[in-house]
This record gives C-alpha cells, sequence and structure tokens, in this order.
C-alpha cells in the first residue's frame, strides 16, 4: 500500500490482505539497512489472522521515497505521520534493532494511542563501534559482511526460515547490498552510514519510556552479538517490560521465526 507521507511516496506492506483501519492495527519497523521484507512471517500470518498490517519501509528503503531519515525521533514522527495519513486511530508498535528504538519514541508521542510495544533485538543505548562506523562510512561493503557475521548464531536449527532454499547469510547481504546501492544510486550517500549513526546517537530511550502508556515485551536473543540481552536491563525496568528470551542472535525473525512471530501473538492477545 502506498501512502503520502511528509509530502514523499511511502510503502507498507499489509500481509497479503486489503488494509482495514478497523481492525487491531500492528506496525512493524524494520532495522538499519532492512525493510518491510524481513517481517514477511509475522506480518502475513497476522495480516490473516484478524490484524491490519502495515509493515513499513522507512524512509529511503525499499519502495518509501528517500532520504532517509537522520534520527530516531525523526523516524518516529514519521510513522506517527504515516498512521495518520492510514486513518489509524490505535495501533501496536513492532521493532527490530533501530526499529525497536523507533517503535518506542512513536509509543512515548502517541500515548494511549499506542495499544502495545514489542521491542525485537533491542538494547539502549545502542551504541556502535567506532571502528564499525568507520568502516561503514570507508567501504560499506565489508561492514555489511562484518553486521551479517555478528548478527547471525549457530544456535538456531538450519535454514531456521519456514521457506526451502532459504539462505540466511546471503539472503541478509543481498539485501543490504540492493538497498545501500539503491540509495546511492538515487544520489543520497551512504545509508550504511547514516543507519548506524542514528542508532549510536540515540539517547532519550529512558526519557521516552517514561511517556510510554502501554505494556511492553522484550524478544530478544540468547547469542545476540549486536545487542546482547543484558544490554536491554534497564530499559526494560524502565518499561517494567516483561522479557522472552530465545535461542537466537541479533536477526531474530530469520533464526527463530516461529518464536518471534508467537512471542508477538501472545502478546497481542493482552488487552491493554
Amino acid at each position: 500500500m502506498k501512502l503520502g507521507v511528509q509530502g514523499r511516496e511511502a510503502y507498507a506492506y499489509t500481509g497479503g490482505k486489503t488494509f482495514d483501519a478497523a481492525l487491531p492495527v500492528v506496525v512493524f519497523i524494520h532495522g538499519a539497512m532492512h525493510d518491510h521484507s524481513v517481517w514477511g512471517l509475522q506480518s502475513r500470518s497476522l495480516a490473516h489472522h484478524g490484524h491490519a498490517v502495515l509493515a513499513v519501509d522507512l524512509p529511503g528503503h525499499g519502495r518509501s521515497e528517500g532520504p532517509a531519515l537522520a534520527s530516531v525521533e525523526a523516524a518516529a514522527q514519521w510513522v506517527v505521520a504515516l498512521l495518520q495519513a492510514a486513518g489509524v486511530e490505535r495501533a501496536a508498535l513492532v521493532g527490530h534493532s533501530m526499529g525497536s528504538l523507533i517503535a518506542l519514541e512513536a509509543a512515548a508521542q502517541l500515548g494511549a494511542r499506542a495499544t502495545h510495544l514489542l521491542m525485537v533485538g533491542t538494547a539502549f543505548p545502542m551504541k556502535v563501534s567506532p571502528a564499525l562506523i568507520a568502516t561503514a562510512e570507508e567501504t560499506p561493503l565489508k561492514a555489511i559482511d562484518m553486521v551479517n557475521a555478528f548478527s547471525h548464531s549457530t544456535l538456531a536449527a538450519k535454514p531456521s526460515s519456514p521457506a526451502p532454499g532459504f539462505w540466511l547469510h546471503g539472503g541478509n547481504r543481498a539485501l543490504m547490498r540492493r538497498l545501500q546501492a539503491a540509495y546511492a544510486a538515487q544520489g543520497h550517500g551512504n545509508l550504511f552510514h547514516q543507519d548506524f549513526l542514528a542508532c549510536d546517537r540515540y539517547a532519550r530511550g529512558l526519557d521516552a519510556a517514561a511517556q510510554v502508556q502501554c505494556p511492553t515485551r522484550m524478544i530478544l536473543g540468547s547469542a545476540d552479538q549486536m545487542t546482547p540481552p543484558k544490554a536491554a536491563d534497564a530499559l526494560a525496568s524502565a518499561l517494567k517490560a516483561d522479557r522472552l528470551v530465545l535461542p537466537a542472535g541479533h536477526s531474530l525473525m530469520g533464526e527463530a521465526p516461529d518464536g518471534v512471530l508467537n512471542g508477538i501473538s501472545s502478546f497481542l492477545s493482552r488487552t491493554p
């Protein structure tokens, strides 16, 4: 589904069903160097089981017009504007990695209009090593390979995703390379570097948590090297969030797709 948001064209995948804002709405927000496709199983399942789904492409990612937004706060404002454009009054917010911080900020801005907050592969602060930021700026393809090595564990049963021939490392690397090349071709610069700077510079996590009014769940990977579970402790305490830890690395939707889906579905069944 295409929408006009903040003067630019935005895209949101609706899970193979016609979007109906009268149903309970779930917004899926991807992380750095990703698009809506990382939520394929989870978004489609919910769309076919009583929810209206908006799995967004953030500006400059996938099918949404660029440039990318420079901060988590700006991305959250964009999500709120997208809900208005779609005619949505209340929604649950699900975000992965950088998207989890955007979901947190959006929930804070929405107040009582946010029904649930689910933060997948999250941490606060979400600091990025100076070496990785420098590599992302100077040799982004090398940085993509580094992130893929850090993001996948060896704990999940292979191929881990319920699709024949699915290759976790190769599929994720191809997605990142495609987004990086498309962004540069549009004249917007280095998407990888910009996304990781947004994560590294976000400092409002605890302030945003104090403004969140809805129940919160964190879904974390026991073998996550990018955002280890202990790195979410302070934020989980501030949000009074419950925690679900799955045997996976940072790429939880690929390594533990059913676990993530079940964790989301069971939490959404709670009436806020």
